[in-house]
């Protein structure tokens, strides 16, 4: 009697239950915020995205491996499926195995839809042979259990010197969901100063409403006015700053150092080991203000596969994008709020 072989895990297509999903993604090694089953609607409802859902299931119907895939396709930037779109997260996670079997499901996903790029924005290097991305790194700064501890022993003098300028102005920082109106004013102007399509209201209204447990949204303020403001998700013992801005008329008074310093004495205090500055250029302006905090440099190993020569999703480095963030911002405030998120909706 010949021995009966094992079948092999299954890869399937996710169309069921948000909390089974959750329920995987939530212990499972290298997960993050970005590999949570919500984004898939607010992926299509808010953003028009295809998303492609994988996972691989065992001959016992055992979950070992998932992948958050979205598909972005624009007749303007380019054809695209990413994991994730707009966020720094979301590869394949499970058994080595698990990720191999998704990261192979990925390609022949890619190759079938005709994509010009595959990208993988894994926290950890994907088991698989792909091309290395290394445009983009992150910041990560361990946090002591008290904040007087970094006050004191973190930072050097001219660093604290820096974040009692905006203190000395009487600026003020408030937290909450109530926020988000107020840190939507001052990202949208500042985008347009960046020269930047700006993201729609409506994701921030969706996210905040999708995940108020981990939202953690707050604005400085000078006189009433919203003047810096940042946006992030706290994910276990870490939190990451995903965006922050500040308007540069108000530069002088250093809001933005205000800013950064409340956020982590808030983490502190809510027990958070690890404050994570979110995705920069390496030497580029936003990688030293965030470097001059203490953290150290952690590499993005994002992986890619492309049928061509495309090398990267849509960047503000490539000429054209130069030219047309020059022009971008100069744009009235009202003209580019109206336009942005038409474009930014078509942006990996």
């Amino acid at each position: 009697m010949k021995p009966v072989a094992a079948r092999e895990p299954s890869v399937v297509t996710f169309d069921g239950d948000i909390d089974a999903w959750n329920d995987f993604v939530a212990p499972a090694d290298g997960s993050t915020f970005c590999h949570l089953a919500e984004w898939r609607e607010i992926m299509a409802d808010v953003l028009g995205h295809e998303p492609i859902y994988k996972l691989i299931l065992g001959e016992d119907g055992e979950w070992q491996g998932t992948l958050p895939l979205v598909r972005v396709r624009s007749r303007i930037f380019g054809h695209y499926l990413i994991s994730m779109p707009f966020l720094n997260y979301g590869g394949p996670i499970g058994s080595r195995e698990a990720r191999m079997r998704l990261t192979t499901e990925a390609v022949a996903v890619a190759q079938r839809h005709g994509v010009d790029l595959l990208e993988l924005r894994a926290r950890q290097p994907v088991p698989a042979d792909l091309k290395l991305s290394d445009r983009k790194i992150t910041v990560l700064l361990e946090l002591p259990t008290e904040a007087e501890a970094l006050w004191r022993e973190g930072f050097n003098g001219k660093l604290r010197s820096q974040i009692r300028r905006p203190q000395k102005e009487g600026m003020e920082v408030r937290f909450g969901l109530e926020q988000v109106d107020a840190f939507y004013e001052v990202f949208a102007r500042n985008m347009r100063d960046l020269g930047t399509p700006v993201l729609p209201r409506k994701l921030f209204e969706r996210m905040a409403a999708v995940f108020p447990d981990l939202v953690v949204v707050g604005t400085v303020y000078w006189r009433e006015t919203p003047v810096a403001a940042g946006w992030g998700f706290k994910w276990r013992d870490e939190y990451e700053m995903t965006w922050a801005s500040a308007l540069r008329e108000y530069s002088r008074m250093a809001p933005n150092m205000l800013l950064y310093w409340s956020f982590m004495e808030r983490m502190i205090q809510q027990g958070t080991r690890v404050f994570n500055f979110g995705r920069c250029t390496p030497g580029g302006g936003t990688h030293r203000f965030k470097a001059q905090w203490g953290g150290v440099d952690t590499p993005l190993p994002w992986a890619q596969w492309a049928p061509g020569v495309v090398g990267s999703t849509p960047s503000p480095e490539r000429p054209l994008f130069k030219v047309a963030t020059a022009a971008w911002g100069r744009m009235p405030l009202g003209l580019a709020n109206r336009l942005g998120p038409f474009l930014a909706r078509q942006l990996p």
